[in-house]
C-alpha cells in the first residue's frame, strides 16, 4: 500500500530548479562587453633645447703657479714658511748656507782693497814721473810706462769691484724668496736637505684665474675650437662655472690619443688648483621631446613608457621602449621612442598593459 507523498516536497523540486536557473543566469558573463577604461593622467610630449654634450674628468691648474726652485747649490739651514702659508711678494722661503758664498765674497773683497791700494800706488808714481818729465829729468817713455801702469791698475780695480758685486749678487742666492703674492704649496725638502739648481723647493700658487685642464679623445677633435661653451661642476652635478675653450693643442698626446683644452675659470666656489672636476663641453644645442622621470619604467636592462594612442575611437595604453638620454629637471630627455605631442601615461602605469583602455584623469 503506497503512502502518499508529503505536498510540501511535490512543491520544493521545482523551486530548487527554478533558483539554480536563476543562479545560473546570474553568474553567466555577458559576452562582448569591453573592459572599464583606467583613469590615468596623461602629459603631452613636449620639445626643450637640449645641449649635445660630454663630461670629462679635467684638472683645475692655476695660471699664477710658480715652480720655486734655487738658483745655488748648498745645504738647507732654514725653512721660513710652511705648506698653505700665505706670502707677499719678496717674503723669504728657504735659507741655503751661505757660509762657503759669504767667504768668497770676503776674499773677492780684499782683493779689492789690494787693487785699490795698488792703483793708489802707481797713480803717484805717474804723477811723480810726470813731474820729472816736465823738468827734463825723466824722457816720454818714462811716462808712457808711467801712464800704463795707472790705466792697467784701473782695470784691475774695476774688475775687482765687478767681481764682488757678483759675488754679492750671488749671495742673496741663497735667500729664496717669493716672486710674487700667493700661497705655499708643499714643501718637500728638509733641513739639511742638499739642493741643486733642479732641485723643486716648493710651489707658489698664486691668487685669481685657474685653468681647467680637460683631456678629449682624439675622435672628437674635429669638433674643438676656440670659444666651444665649457660648463664646470661639482661632485654633486651642480655647475658652478660657465666658461669657454681658449686653448686647443696643436697636436694629440700620444700615449692618451687625447687632445688637450684650456679654459680659464675663476678661483670662487670653492675651486682649489690640482682640484680633479667634471667639466662638461658642449657641443652644440638640439630640441628633443622630454617626459616625465615617473613615467619611464626599466625591464631587463631597457626602457619603457605607456603612450595612449586613439584606437577606435577611444584611447589605448601601448607600452613603447624608449632610448633616453640626461636627466633635465624632472623630466629624461627621450632620444628615441617617443614623439613630439605623444600622450605619455605618467600614473597607474603599475597597473597597465599593453592594449588596456584607459582614460585621461581630469
Amino acid at each position: 500500500m503506497r503512502s502518499a507523498a508529503h505536498p510540501c516536497a511535490v512543491l520544493a523540486i521545482p523551486l530548487v530548479a527554478l533558483a539554480a536557473a536563476g543562479l545560473g543566469c546570474r553568474q553567466a558573463p555577458s559576452q562582448g562587453q569591453a573592459p572599464p577604461a583606467l583613469p590615468v593622467k596623461v602629459e603631452v610630449a613636449r620639445r626643450v633645447p637640449v645641449d649635445d654634450s660630454t663630461d670629462y674628468v679635467a684638472t683645475l691648474r692655476s695660471r699664477g703657479s710658480a715652480a720655486i726652485m734655487p738658483q745655488v747649490e748648498g745645504h738647507i739651514t732654514r725653512i721660513f714658511v710652511r705648506s698653505g702659508a700665505r706670502v707677499v711678494a719678496g717674503a723669504p722661503l728657504v735659507q741655503i748656507d751661505p757660509a762657503k758664498q759669504q767667504a768668497t765674497l770676503k776674499a773677492q773683497e780684499d782683493a779689492r782693497a789690494a787693487k785699490a791700494a795698488g792703483l793708489a800706488y802707481t797713480r803717484d808714481q805717474f804723477e811723480r814721473v810726470r813731474a820729472l818729465r816736465a823738468s827734463g829729468v825723466t824722457s816720454q817713455q818714462d811716462l808712457d810706462q808711467a801712464r800704463t801702469a795707472l790705466e792697467s791698475a784701473q782695470a784691475d780695480l774695476e774688475a775687482a769691484q765687478s767681481q764682488v758685486r757678483q759675488e754679492r749678487e750671488q749671495l742673496q742666492y741663497y735667500t729664496v724668496s717669493a716672486p710674487a703674492e700667493g700661497s705655499v704649496g708643499d714643501i718637500p725638502v728638509r733641513v739639511g736637505d742638499r739642493v741643486t739648481v733642479a732641485t723643486l723647493l716648493t710651489t707658489l700658487l698664486g691668487s685669481g684665474l685657474l685653468e681647467v685642464y680637460v683631456s678629449v679623445p682624439v675622435e672628437r677633435a674635429g669638433a674643438l675650437h676656440l670659444g666651444v661653451p665649457v660648463r664646470v661642476m661639482d661632485s654633486s652635478g651642480r655647475v658652478v662655472a660657465d666658461t669657454h675653450v681658449t686653448f686647443v693643442a696643436p697636436q694629440v698626446d700620444d700615449p692618451t690619443q687625447t687632445v688637450l683644452i684650456k679654459a680659464p675659470v675663476d678661483a670662487g666656489a670653492g675651486l682649489r688648483p690640482d682640484q680633479f672636476v667634471r667639466a662638461r663641453v658642449v657641443w652644440g644645442t638640439r630640441t628633443l621631446p622630454v617626459v616625465p622621470v615617473i613615467a619611464v619604467s626599466r625591464i631587463s636592462g631597457q626602457y619603457f613608457a605607456f603612450v595612449a594612442a586613439e584606437e577606435k575611437g577611444g584611447l589605448v595604453a601601448r607600452q613603447r621602449p624608449v632610448r633616453i638620454g640626461e636627466i633635465v629637471g624632472n623630466d629624461y630627455v627621450v632620444l628615441d621612442g617617443i614623439r613630439d605631442g605623444d600622450k605619455v601615461v605618467v600614473s597607474g602605469t603599475q597597473f597597465l598593459r599593453d592594449g588596456v583602455p584607459v582614460k585621461p584623469e581630469a
